[in-house]
């Protein structure tokens, strides 16, 4: 077990040290699971409360916090010195060296120095992988891939024909990428297209075939970028399914063909892009937020989670709602049904006194 001191710990997240005693740090954790030889992560309001009945006896805080009887190493930014010690007590998967027997590896492949393939893992024809790449085990390497250097990927992963990875690619659990694009046509026009067109589902009782549209593209991934759980990227039906440098993906996302997303791009649990998008640069894509086809989003975007966009939007905008609109255009929407409810409310006050002046009204007209 690795184990530091508190000017060690300092020095490693560049933070202000305030010293009452010098334990022995081993791990980390939050207050409430801390013992005398963790370092507590008080990096919130709660946390810092709950360093009150803690056992621990050195905190992380946020700059400016000090607690009286505590050890305190203040940093800017907390969850960046967290990143740099969660790097210092990681403890990285277990990985075979070199081949493993039971791997099925083309004699056509290429592969770089200090590759290490995994368990039952099956690396197709003219297949490339390049320097000091891990490859865990069942995971798949379609023909004529390309895999870059010090790329990770983890148990269950598929990559399929002709796709590229760039260097220093994190995969997770179950990733597939390259699979065919969801795309077909019918012979003639279909329920779907006569509603795009005219706005409406007219009667159409006839059955018509449904073609698969070949997917003869495939999936190019930049550098540095991860990619979560069970996600999954399909190829391009003619051209490319390109993702960006330094772009991350979370568990469970769904991108699909044709789709370009920018460089630095985070794209959150959940989310669907439906084919033939095209992402811009940093956009952020929270969770289960859904993506029309053939739309594209500018640079800087921030799509709230949930958000059905169904149109484009310019770089910088703030996407709320669905369907999705500008935030201040959806906080006027709120103030609007807001508003609404208060002329109910007054309407139904004075209903009684409407009814009156309508029976009374009624009789008048009667009358004369």
């Amino acid at each position: 077990m690795r184990s530091f001191t508190v000017e060690e710990i300092t020095q490693i997240v560049g933070g202000m040290l305030t010293k009452v005693e010098s334990p022995e740090i081993t791990h980390i954790a939050p207050p409430v699971l801390s013992d005398e030889h963790t370092l507590a992560l008080a990096l919130g309001e709660e946390e810092i409360a709950n360093l009150a009945t803690s056992k621990a006896k050195a905190a992380l805080v946020p700059l400016g916090v000090q607690i009286d009887g505590f050890t305190t190493i203040e940093v800017e930014r907390p969850r960046l010195a967290m990143m740099k010690l969660l790097n210092l007590f990681y403890v990285a998967p277990v990985v075979n060296k070199d081949i493993h027997p039971t791997a099925v590896v083309d004699s056509s492949a290429k592969l770089g120095q200090n590759v290490c393939i995994g368990p039952n893992v099956v690396v197709s024809p003219n297949a490339v992988i390049g320097d000091n790449t891990k490859v865990l085990a069942n995971s798949y390497i379609g023909s004529n891939a390309k895999i870059g250097n010090n790329c990770f990927f983890h148990p269950g992963v598929n990559i399929g024909d002709r796709v590229q990875v760039g260097n220093d690619v994190i995969l997770h659990h179950g990733v597939s990428l390259g699979a065919d694009g969801f795309s077909f046509v019918t012979e003639n026009p279909s329920n779907l297209e006569q509603a795009r067109k005219d706005g409406e589902v007219k009667e159409n009782d006839v059955e018509q075939v449904i073609f698969k549209i070949p997917s003869i593209g495939s999936v190019v991934i930049g550098n540095n970028v991860e990619i979560g759980a069970n996600t999954t990227i399909d190829r391009g039906t003619i051209e490319n399914t390109t993702i960006g440098d330094n772009t991350k993906i979370d568990d469970l996302v769904m991108i699909g063909h044709n789709c370009r997303v920018g460089k630095g791009c985070l794209i959150v649990s959940q989310v669907g892009i439906a084919g033939s998008c095209v992402i811009g640069d940093r956009v952020v894509i929270a969770g289960q937020a859904g993506l029309a086809d053939h739309i594209s989003i500018g640079s800087d975007t921030l799509i709230a989670a949930k958000a059905g966009v169904t149109k484009s939007f310019p770089e910088k905008s703030i996407v709320v709602g669905a369907p999705a609109v500008p935030r201040k255009e959806f906080i006027k929407q709120l103030k609007v049904m807001k508003d609404a409810q208060e002329i109910f409310a007054k309407f139904r006050k004075f209903e009684p006194m409407l009814k009156s002046f309508e029976e009374a009204h009624s009789e008048v007209e009667v009358n004369s």
